[in-house]
């Protein structure tokens, strides 16, 4: 039973970022920001460094750390998206970044064979995110690192709720936006120490989010209609007007950056 909901759960994800790779290429909420200013200030590569960007995407993680590494190899579940990763490399003009068909659970490489695992905006859609986790322990080298840019729900119970049914309206693909605790519980069962970087507010226009997803219309209408039924402490919390009533609109969402280095055996 678990392991025919967890093929659903994976066809699903491949079928809808296959219908909008194309937007995550265009997308300025992928293309920077201060969390991956901080990810490529934090990594301290040698010439010769291979980075993993692991849930790439349209591939711009890929792309900001190509400037210091030797080789970025970028891996996602979704065929399309690594089509995308081949055209903004086109795009940009670099040659130093290759594209791996991939799961996250089960990855295709060496141990060992990597000074530095990136992934951002990617781990909630891991089914199994602590399997991810060994998988990057085993493939670093022994002074390597792991950096995870990500949503982050809140610890409030009821902001992590509210935070995991509108994602799940926009997009029915999503699995979880884990807290900071728990992603730092992960983190040590698989052999890593943690720190958390940085803590951040990414702001979201709620057109461009659910646009970028093809959010059918009713599900973007039931969004709005969360937000205008949700408490003022959720309010406060995401940042919303006290009343919406089109979809031009912004609100926040928590992330961070954690970082982990490997534990000694």
């Amino acid at each position: 039973m678990l392991k025919h909901q967890a093929q659903d759960i994976k066809d699903q994800v491949q079928q809808r970022f296959s219908n909008v790779a194309a937007n995550y290429r265009t997308s300025k909420v992928h293309a920077a920001g201060p969390d991956l200013d901080r990810m490529i200030a934090l990594s301290s590569l040698g010439g010769d460094a291979r980075v993993l960007d692991a849930g790439c995407g349209a591939g711009h993680t890929a792309m900001a750390f190509a400037s210091i590494a030797d080789r970025v190899i970028a891996c996602d579940f979704t065929r399309a998206m690594l089509e995308e990763v081949e055209t903004l490399a086109r795009e940009l003009g670099i040659n130093n970044v290759s594209a791996q068909l991939a799961d996250v659970d089960n990855l295709p490489f060496s141990s060992r064979s990597f000074d530095l695992v990136v992934t951002r905006y990617s781990a909630h859609h891991w089914l199994r995110p602590e399997r991810a986790l060994v998988e990057f322990r085993r493939l670093l080298n022994p002074d390597g690192a792991l950096l995870i840019s990500d949503i982050m729900a809140r610890e409030d119970y009821a902001q992590d709720t509210f935070l995991q049914t509108i994602e799940l309206l926009r997009d029915p693909s999503h699995v979880r936006d884990y807290r900071i605790s728990e992603w730092r519980a992960m983190l040590a069962e698989a052999g890593f120490a943690s720190e958390v970087i940085m803590t951040f507010d990414l702001t979201l226009n709620f057109a461009a989010w659910t646009r970028r997803m093809a959010t059918p219309r009713q599900n973007a209408d039931m969004i709005k209609s969360l937000f205008n039924g949700a408490s003022d402490d959720i309010k406060r919390a995401f940042r919303t007007p006290t009343r919406v009533t089109s979809d031009d609109f912004d609100f926040i969402i928590p992330s961070a950056v954690i970082r982990g280095t490997a534990t000694r055996n």
